[in-house]
């Protein structure tokens, strides 16, 4: 089953086509059954391609690539040859044993069935295997009916749905070697990421970001000449970019002077877009990407003073509200990452986190954290070794011990899980000398709404001081929020003695910003948490922050912002 001759994988040196090619050989060693820590560790190399701070051929030429984090030989190998070859010999021999499209099929295949499909009707692709479907010819195959034809035109319409999109920390990642990469060509003064990105939406469908530049069109032919980078002869000063298995990258590039407004405009949702320009009517005036027509503006917050606003931040401006919120003045200044005084929801390797609680406790100090809270899984969650009573008492004498050697305060915790019935996976008398609880649905995620909302309020309204962990229960574009009647649950939390946690694991990030605000109106208060379950994931209260700014909380909104001993009464279970 061999397939015509591959393609070039990339152009020399591209850390975007470099870590395209990491990533494909990856799939496919999935898809062939390769052990998963071989498929991580390109993965890995991918990542840490994309986020390279330095020149990829000068690295390569130096035999530095394993200096690295997460690039041993093997991956230093493959990079290398890739760099000074614009080929992979792995990945050439993986396309020649698997079928043609066999990375992108096994979305909703398995091997056997792509090549039984590929064999019997020269399925190489997913469009392919689409107009197969809807012409019926795939129940004509042995092994398939009319059932598993349904069923993969509604997994590949939940696939278009989802499209190439990017994690928030993926588009960070992806982004910040972008921004590197435009920072380098010559005549270009300001590099700036825009999109959902900088409004820290949880999902990037594609990436943009907007240059300064003197000369627009010899940058743009500089852009075209030294990278994979199109200009677009439509709309002058725009370039594209598109690398395969990557998301759409955008660039504009403009004269200084027009940058601000530029940069507004892009950064922008069309909804807050159109109502600025609907203020912009009111008051005898005209706003355009270009800005206020007449009324030279250098920097966004002269464009938002113009219309007789406050600074806007980027994170708001979704059409949600914001403009009006602004007009009021009642818009308060929003969370930082600095406000943050603990990290709250924090696992070590007595469940399924990879740290031990010194590790996890020294790494807070490092981060200038007050404290952290010892939040292992209860019993119920025995897939994450998840601790009996008997061992949680144990981890206490820990606690003590690890306490005297490190000056970041700890306290004592449990993720508890709500259960069937909304009872609490803990003994009262153990919650109640605990510091905090952080009370989280775990299993059974598809319960009927009716039945998923008694549980949830049977929770709520248990009497300990509870925190509600990643309340929906979604992980982001691979797993939807449990079905409940939200207003009735955040009623039940605005009468009963809990917080919400905004989580801030870039996989979560629950509940999303719309719940947020809701919760916010009712007076509910919140946690900023990092669900860490190494000290790396520490990192992830910045996500929180993130999704906090987006709801428009404040400082005074999140209880970790409080002083250990403050937060700590705050929180108790009992009183």
């Amino acid at each position: 089953m061999a397939a015509a001759q591959p393609p070039r994988t990339s152009p020399a040196g591209d850390p975007f086509g470099v870590a395209a090619a990491l990533r494909e050989i990856a799939a496919l060693l999935a898809v062939e059954g390769a052990s998963r820590f071989k498929v991580r560790a390109f993965e890995r190399g991918a990542r840490t391609i994309e986020a390279l701070p330095d020149d990829l051929a000068a690295l390569v030429a130096a035999s530095d690539l394993t200096k690295l984090p997460g690039i041993g030989p093997v991956i230093a190998s493959t990079i290398a040859e890739v760099v000074r070859t614009g080929r992979s010999t792995l990945l050439d021999d993986l396309r020649r044993r698997l079928p043609p499209g066999v990375a992108e099929l096994s979305a909703v295949l398995s091997l056997p069935k792509i090549r039984t499909l590929h064999e019997a009707l020269g399925i190489g692709s997913l469009a392919d295997l689409e107009a197969a479907c809807r012409e019926g010819r795939v129940r004509t195959v042995k092994g398939f009916g009319e059932k598993t034809e349904r069923k993969l035109l509604d997994a590949l319409a939940a696939r278009a749905a989802r499209g190439r999109a990017l994690l928030l920390h993926q588009a960070e990642e992806t982004a910040a070697s972008l921004r590197r990469m435009l920072a380098a060509v010559p005549g270009v003064q300001r590099v700036e990421i825009a999109g959902a990105l900088r409004r820290r939406a949880e999902v990037s469908e594609s990436l943009c970001a907007v240059l300064a530049a003197e000369d627009v069109a010899a940058t743009l032919d500089r852009l075209a000449s030294d990278t994979q980078f199109q200009p677009d002869a439509l709309r002058p000063g725009l370039a594209s970019l598109r690398t395969p298995g990557s998301v759409p990258i955008e660039v504009r590039v403009v004269e200084p002077e027009r940058f601000a407004a530029i940069w507004l405009w892009e950064s922008s949702a069309p909804a807050h877009r159109e109502a600025l320009r609907d203020r912009a009517r009111r008051r005898g005036l005209a706003l355009t990407e270009e800005g206020l027509e007449g009324a030279p503006a250098p920097t966004e917050e002269a464009i938002y003073e113009a219309l007789g606003l406050p600074f806007i931040e980027a994170e708001l401006r979704e059409g949600s509200g914001e403009v009006e919120t602004a007009e009021r003045g009642l818009q308060p200044p929003l969370l930082t990452r600095d406000d943050l005084r603990g990290a709250v929801h924090c696992h070590t390797d007595a469940s399924d986190g990879r740290h031990t609680l010194e590790q996890m406790a020294r790494a807070a100090e490092a981060m200038g954290l007050e404290y952290i809270t010892v939040t292992d899984h209860s019993p119920a969650a025995f897939y994450a070794n998840g601790l009996s009573a008997e061992r949680l008492l144990r981890q206490w004498d820990e606690i003590e011990r690890v306490q005297a050697r490190v000056s970041v305060r700890l306290l004592r915790g449990v993720e508890c899980d709500i259960l069937e019935d909304g009872s609490l996976d803990c003994p009262p008398d153990l919650l109640e000398r605990l510091d905090v609880v952080v009370a989280s649905i775990h299993q059974r995620h598809r319960m009927d709404r009716e039945r998923m909302t008694r549980r949830i309020v049977a929770a709520m309204r248990q009497p300990w001081f509870k925190v509600w962990g990643h309340g929906l229960g979604r992980y982001v574009l691979r797993r939807p929020p449990v079905d409940c009647d939200m207003d009735a649950v955040l009623d039940a939390i605005a009468g009963s003695r809990a917080a919400i946690e905004i989580n801030g694991d870039p996989h979560r990030l629950d509940l999303e910003p719309r719940w947020l605000r809701e919760a916010r109106q009712r007076g509910i208060r919140f946690v900023a948490s990092c669900d860490a379950h190494s000290t790396r994931g520490l990192h992830n209260l910045r996500f929180a922050v993130d999704m906090a700014r987006r709801a428009g909380l404040a400082r005074t909104d999140v209880l970790n912002t409080l002083p250990v001993e403050a937060f700590a009464a705050e929180v108790r279970p009992a009183r």
